[in-house]
């Protein structure tokens, strides 16, 4: 199996789409134009991806491989990510509060989300603050559980900017909010 080295048949995880491409291009002798005419896919587009100016899907990176005789294989492993102090804080007081998520639990918590979600409209100025909060308030009026879970959980940029804006202050108990504070100390 393949981490991070490179060798005649195995990719580092840090090449791009890409540099794969023109790789095994290089490795089969494959023109632009031959693989245009094996794929169907036009000759300036097959420049432009090349030259990373059209973004290139793992689906066509497939398709084109599989015209020289090649297969794109993706590698899943857990990264730890790094969060500051501040976003690892927000992170893990949403924790408790996912933990409890439900249709009845949302439906209970409903009049401090609005409340929270009106104080933080009058209080918030600027993007993406004032659009996330306007997507706190989309997700808790539908009741998108699954939304809401992805969003307290996330690690992506998305989720860690919606929980900047979260109306879920003040639904932690003292007592549990005190643990998490403590344990994001140490």
């Amino acid at each position: 199996m393949c981490v991070a080295n490179y060798s005649k048949d195995c990719y580092a995880l840090e090449m791009d789409r890409p540099s794969i491409l023109r790789d095994v291009m290089s490795r089969t002798g494959m023109t632009q134009s031959n693989l245009s005419v094996l794929s169907g896919v036009k000759q300036p587009s097959l420049s432009q991806m090349l030259h990373g100016r059209i973004v290139m899907s793992d689906d066509m990176l497939d398709r084109l491989l599989s015209c020289m005789g090649y297969r794109l294989e993706v590698v899943r492993r857990p990264v730890p990510v790094s969060l500051d102090h501040s976003s690892e804080r927000r992170w893990r007081m949403h924790q408790p509060l996912v933990s409890q998520l439900s249709p009845d639990s949302l439906r209970y918590w409903g009049p401090v989300l609005t409340r929270n979600l009106e104080r933080l409209r009058r209080s918030t100025r600027g993007d993406p603050h004032t659009r996330n909060i306007d997507r706190w308030g989309d997700l808790v009026s539908s009741g998108d559980i699954r939304g809401i879970r992805r969003v307290m959980t996330g690690l992506d940029t998305d989720s860690i900017q919606m929980r900047e804006v979260s109306p879920f202050g003040g639904l932690l108990p003292d007592g549990e909010r005190k643990r998490v504070l403590t344990d994001v100390q140490h």
